[in-house]
């Protein structure tokens, strides 16, 4: 099969094999090629680059007890009990990581593939907000149909105690469109206005501003940009 003329194709095979879902033959036709494809290596790196911030919506699950039974059961190791009494008491930080990767790799699959109704709110539009050093320092997810917008600070970003951050969609033409502050300046469930996303909206971006929000009398932006980003349409 030839990709090179499949935009979308690429993508979606991209996004796939970050999260893990390309598996078998499809994974190693995949790594096949990018090994001469270096706009395919490229969109693969910008996926990564994407999901990567979104695990940080994830929260730390403990497995479950069987988990380790059946894992015990193929390896012919020794009695349930016992092992997973050790597991317990000297493995609980490995274990608790697994329950994070596992439940960060099933809100990936979700938020890219859509394949399956849940409970949890469909995301529409994702970003990753970016500092002046390029480096990723906050996490949007946009939920169209429930009007729902989360807004996640990432770990070891911080943020004065007397400051607040403010999130701004900025149009064309027109002034910048306030979307909410996060109050704690660790995280926010907003409404999601009619206009955060649109074919208007360029850019946005994130101010540091005096607690509460912006002082600025026309209601526009009074301190400085500290993040910006694009949406990235996922469904």
């Amino acid at each position: 099969m030839n990709i090179r003329d499949k935009p979308t194709l690429r993508e979606k095979l991209a996004a796939e094999y970050v999260i893990g879902t390309l598996k078998g033959g499809a994974r190693r036709r995949f790594e096949g090629w990018m090994h001469n494809d270096a706009a395919l290596r490229r969109t693969t790196a910008e996926w990564q680059d994407r999901l990567t911030p979104l695990a940080e919506f994830a929260g730390a699950q403990r497995p479950r007890k069987q988990v380790w039974q059946s894992i015990e059961r193929r390896l012919n190791l020794r009695p349930a009990a016992r092992v997973w009494e050790f597991w317990r008491n000297e493995s609980v930080t490995f274990w608790r990581s697994l329950g994070v990767a596992s439940t960060a790799l099933a809100t990936l699959l979700v938020v890219v593939l859509g394949s399956r109704a849940l409970e949890a709110p469909t995301i529409n539009y994702v970003a990753t907000l970016t500092d002046e050093k390029s480096q990723s320092a906050m996490v949007l997810t946009a939920d169209n149909a429930h009007h729902q917008l989360e807004a996640r600070v990432l770990s070891g970003v911080s943020v004065a105690d007397d400051k607040t951050l403010q999130l701004w969609a900025i149009p064309a033409k027109g002034a910048p469109r306030s979307l909410g502050i996060v109050a704690d300046n660790h995280n926010a469930r907003l409404t999601l206005p009619a206009n955060a996303i649109g074919g208007d909206v360029t850019l946005i971006a994130v101010t540091l501003e005096p607690k509460g929000g912006s002082r600025d009398p026309h209601g526009g932006p009074s301190g400085p940009v500290v993040y910006k980003g694009n949406w990235i349409r996922l469904m």
